[in-house]
């Protein structure tokens, strides 16, 4: 690939703005340069510093008006679900069993899968995500769907077959052995392949069997570069069935706890109603919490205090969580985790939440030395946003006065029509408008 450069206004994370300086915990260039060069980030900064040193030959793209930045990181979605977002219902369980089982079980159609996979891929490029932590069905034929149109993309995809052995309809549920053998193979076909990771993923411990969360602890263990993608904590009476099958343990966490599932490379999506020992032990075994502010207002979860879970240490990234989230697009997940907080009396400062979407998703996939932000050597995915897609965009971004001020309009006013073209490897993936 060619030597490449673009000139716009670029923004990405350093770190977590709640805990570092400022001065360290992001860069900011008004009038920027992004060099890319194989796929890769070459350079990153400003404009006036980095002009002199491309070649002639390098071709600059000129994108006044415009927004770089990395490539959004979804933490918790689900590939299957694309068919129930904006599923009228009541609360989690009652909405799994009306709207999710039913949907999910067309994926034992290799054909329906592949369809649905192709549909998935692209809503979440035309938001900006460029890496996702994805559940699939208990169909092995779900799982090799998506990692083979992710693998056709190029795209850095993590996902997993899911594991659920009880408490589910027939048709949608496994064995011990089965989900085992299903999950061994589908890492033997993936491991390695263009950018792909594997999640071993039990559904959460409603519907798994205590032999279940064992073997996957086990194959967890057996497989380093894997990682643990469950839910935890979303709903009263969820964790009151949890207490109901497990009563030996004493809380939720201590369940996965006790089948060797919680570590770095575990991520547990919405931990709403986790206590601040349970954040305690999730920050000490270094897990991390995916906060999905959307599916937990739409689905009467609750209030996910990000304040409480940084206070006590937690990696916490962003997830969409559709089809129980309503929108594909993390800047909307960040303008509700404002409004979350909001209720909660604690403000997001909208740095904090670009955070929460890039680098903080990285480093919860543990894939922050290859994306997250936009440092030299990085694998070159980035977006471009338009600050101006809608009129009413336009009008307010004329105005604001800060960065910070520039990113709140972003949270609450756009959406995929802001999202003017997305980079995976330094290759156009989604263009708006198909242009």
């Amino acid at each position: 690939m060619s030597r490449q450069a673009y000139r716009a206004a670029l923004l990405h994370m350093l770190d977590d703005p709640a805990r570092t300086p400022a001065a360290d915990a992001w860069a900011y260039h008004p009038d920027g340069l992004l060099v890319v060069e194989d796929g890769h980030v070459a350079a990153f900064g400003a404009h006036a510093d980095l002009a002199p040193t491309l070649g002639a030959d390098v071709a600059v793209t000129e994108l006044p008006g415009r927004l770089i930045t990395p490539g959004f990181v979804d933490a918790h979605v689900h590939y299957p679900q694309v068919d129930v977002i904006a599923a009228w219902g009541t609360q989690l369980l009652d909405w799994l069993a009306t709207h999710t089982f039913p949907a999910e079980q067309a994926f034992a159609d290799r054909a329906h899968a592949d369809a649905v996979a192709q549909v998935f891929l692209d809503q979440l490029l035309a938001n900006g995500t460029t890496s996702a932590l994805a559940f699939c069905t208990v169909h092995r034929t779900s799982a090799d769907a998506l990692f083979e149109a992710a693998l056709a993309r190029n795209m850095r995809l993590i996902a997993g077959k899911v594991l659920m052995d009880s408490n589910a309809p027939a048709g949608l549920t496994d064995t011990v052995e089965g989900g085992r053998a299903d999950t061994e193979a589908l890492i033997r076909t993936w491991r390695g392949r263009g950018r792909l990771g594997y999640a071993v993923t039990p559904r959460f411990a409603v519907t798994s069997s205590d032999e279940q969360l064992a073997m996957a602890g086990e194959v967890l263990a057996a497989h380093p570069e894997a990682l643990l993608h469950t839910h935890m904590s979303e709903n009263p009476a969820e964790i009151a069935e949890v207490s109901r099958r497990f009563p030996q343990d004493r809380d939720y966490l201590a369940v996965y706890e006790r089948h060797g599932l919680v570590g770095r490379r575990s991520v547990f999506a919405h931990c709403v109603h986790a206590t601040d020992d349970a954040f305690g032990r999730l920050a000490a075994a270094g897990a991390s919490a995916a906060f999905c502010p959307s599916s937990n207002l739409l689905l009467g979860s609750g209030l996910f205090s990000l304040r409480r879970a940084c206070r006590c240490g937690v990696n916490t990234a962003l997830g969409t969580d559709v089809g129980g989230g309503g929108s594909f697009s993390l800047l909307a997940m960040m303008g509700e985790a404002y409004k979350v907080g909001q209720l909660l009396g604690d403000n997001l400062d909208p740095l904090h939440a670009f955070y929460l979407g890039t680098l903080a998703g990285a480093r919860a996939l543990r894939i922050d030395d290859k994306v997250g932000n936009l440092l030299p050597g990085k694998e070159a995915d980035f977006v471009v946003l338009d600050l101006a897609a809608t009129p009413l965009l336009a009008r307010r971004t004329r105005s604001a006065g800060t960065l910070a001020e520039t990113l709140f309009i972003l949270c609450v006013l756009a959406d995929d029509r802001a999202v003017e073209r997305t980079y995976l490897a330094g290759r156009p993936a989604h263009v708006r408008g198909g242009a």
